[in-house]
């Protein structure tokens, strides 16, 4: 941690007031005796790690249940269960590529930097800037972002597979606050703690954050250009092949191919090919066979900066989704062995347009963001039973025209 200079004193008073206002909130809740006596107890183990006891007291002020958003979240996580087809289409869309296309004409003077101290290209980390944050768009939104210090006492609390990661995680994000890194009302997260653009959770925060904006502060809440520095020294850190695919669409034989990591050469001569009938630029490079969908979906030769970019999150899902999100901003075409899916698939403009439909028949009450969603899937399921029809929940083109007539 760097040491305090004297803004961030200033810094740490309004850390100070912003805590209290947004405890104040919490305080309308009924207060649960239990939790709080975990909480008084927690806070032995925060001042022997170094947390004063007035850091520790003001971040709990007025906090006196768990939150029961953040355990509902916890059992739900899309990397593990959402349809294959669902979890790309939310994430490689229209609205994202054209997004990142425009941020990287914008940013493109601190991207450059970025990449030059780094070595990670922009595309990449404009496809962690989407999937993480929709570009910043979802750190207004108190419906996603909440308290970090309430989010991780919850699990510490109440999550018994996430407990020792609660613990760690809210030491550390209380060290964030004493330190003076953020303003307390900013100190928002995921369910899990996830803070900023890039969403780093409060140790790899603690890691990796950089200040290469140069105000003294390693803000990713507020700061594009620290978010994504701090994304490019995480990946780095880990290993990032500077020019070096995340790996390529393939065609893979009928017979079965063994598992594991061979050279491109091996993997050719098993007859795997890329997709789009270029040639692969390096036949020594070891790179890996991923299914995401099975044998019938789109098959994936992925290399090393693949299993880098599962540092970030530890889902092949994920760092397939990121890939090609970044491969796509950079121009890439789409896939050519597109997922299978059990309906017609609509692009984000037209999820757009079904939303405002089901909004206006009253129901779906949800943001209007060209994302399948769980609420867009069940305002679907509402409609089709009002409608008489068997009951999909797909965010079909059948949906939208049926929608459309009525």
């Amino acid at each position: 941690m760097p040491r305090l200079q004297w803004f961030q004193y200033l810094s740490y008073a309004l850390t100070v007031s912003a805590v209290l206002l947004f405890s104040s909130a919490q305080a309308q809740e009924k207060a649960d005796p239990a939790f709080e006596q975990w909480v008084k107890e927690f806070r032995k183990t925060a001042l022997k790690s170094g947390i004063s006891a007035e850091v520790y007291d003001q971040a709990f002020r007025g906090i006196t249940s768990p939150d029961q958003w953040v355990l509902d979240r916890a059992s739900y996580q899309p990397e593990f269960k959402a349809p294959v087809w669902q979890y790309f289409d939310n994430r490689v869309q229209k609205r994202a590529i054209e997004r990142g296309q425009q941020e990287k004409e914008k940013m493109k003077p601190w991207l450059d930097k970025i990449e030059k101290r780094f070595g990670v290209e922009p595309n990449i980390l404009l496809a962690i800037w989407s999937v993480e944050s929709s570009f910043g768009g979802i750190l207004g939104n108190d419906q996603v972002m909440r308290s970090v210090v309430r989010s991780l006492a919850t699990l510490a609390y109440a999550d018994p597979q996430r407990k020792k990661f609660g613990r760690q995680q809210l030491l550390a994000a209380l060290k964030i606050l004493q330190a003076g890194d953020v303003e307390g009302k900013h100190l928002l997260g995921s369910w899990a703690g996830a803070m900023g653009h890039t969403q780093f959770i409060p140790t790899s925060y603690q890691a990796y954050a950089v200040d290469i904006d140069g105000d003294g502060k390693r803000d990713i809440w507020n700061s594009i250009p620290d978010a994504l520095a701090t994304a490019a020294n995480l990946l780095s850190s880990n290993g990032w092949q500077k020019g070096k695919p995340w790996g390529y669409e393939v065609s893979i034989p009928a017979r079965k191919l063994p598992a594991g990591k061979m050279t491109v050469a091996e993997w050719e001569k098993l007859g795997v090919k890329r997709a789009n009938g270029e040639s692969f630029p390096s036949k020594k490079a070891v790179a890996e066979i991923k299914l995401p969908a099975g044998r019938n979906g789109p098959a994936f030769l992925v290399f090393k900066n693949f299993f880098v970019l599962k540092r970030y999150n530890n889902s092949d899902r994920y760092a397939i989704a990121i890939g090609l999100l970044a491969d796509r901003i950079g121009g890439a075409t789409p896939l050519v062995n597109d997922w299978q899916r059990p309906f017609t698939p609509l692009n984000s403009v037209q999820v757009e347009e079904l939303q405002k439909l089901l909004k206006q028949k009253g129901f779906y009450t949800g943001d209007i963001d060209g994302k399948a969603g769980p609420g867009t899937r069940k305002a679907v399921k509402e409609f089709e039973k009002r409608a008489g029809i068997e009951v999909k929940g797909y965010p079909s083109k059948e949906i939208l025209e049926l929608l459309k007539k009525q």
